[in-house]
């Protein structure tokens, strides 16, 4: 039992270091648009990005692993307890669902960046600050899936 505490909780640290780049990497975004003309910046700010996306995709790899082992460790470790429930696992495939979509958020915003270093344009830099909202709205989607389990 005492291991299936240790991966829940580095399930979580590897969740929440994901998260951060989720939230940020689209900030670095309306920072290049807004700081157009201004190559040294720009430089910096696409470094910076593309740094921070190599960084989640580690983080994203990890917390998936991790939460592999939640969910299918019952099957090889002793005494590791499922959260799998008969007939109660659709809060994990709602869960699992809005991963995914804040998955290929990810990949999105990491396309724009990559399409800034190769000379397109992004999108205004309020469009984008509306688009930074949509992960805040999954998460609290997730979290509440996580804590409640209501299906």
């Amino acid at each position: 039992m005492q291991s299936y505490f240790w991966v829940k909780t580095f399930h979580l640290v590897f969740v929440v270091a994901w998260m951060a780049a989720v939230f940020y990497l689209p900030r670095i975004l309306v920072n290049l648009t807004e700081t157009a003309g201004q190559a040294p910046v720009q430089q910096r700010l696409q470094l910076m990005g593309m740094r921070l996306y190599r960084f989640g995709h580690m983080m994203f790899g990890i917390a998936f692993l991790l939460g592999l082992v939640l969910w299918l460790g019952y099957k090889v470790l002793p005494d590791f307890p499922t959260m799998v429930a008969p007939g109660g696992a659709g809060w994990l495939h709602a869960k699992l669902g809005l991963v995914m979509l804040l998955m290929v958020y990810y990949t999105v915003t990491g396309r724009w960046l990559k399409g800034v270093a190769k000379g397109r344009g992004l999108p205004s830099s309020r469009a984008l600050r509306w688009f930074n909202e949509l992960p805040l709205v999954l998460f609290i989607a997730i979290v509440y899936f996580v804590i409640a389990k209501p299906f």
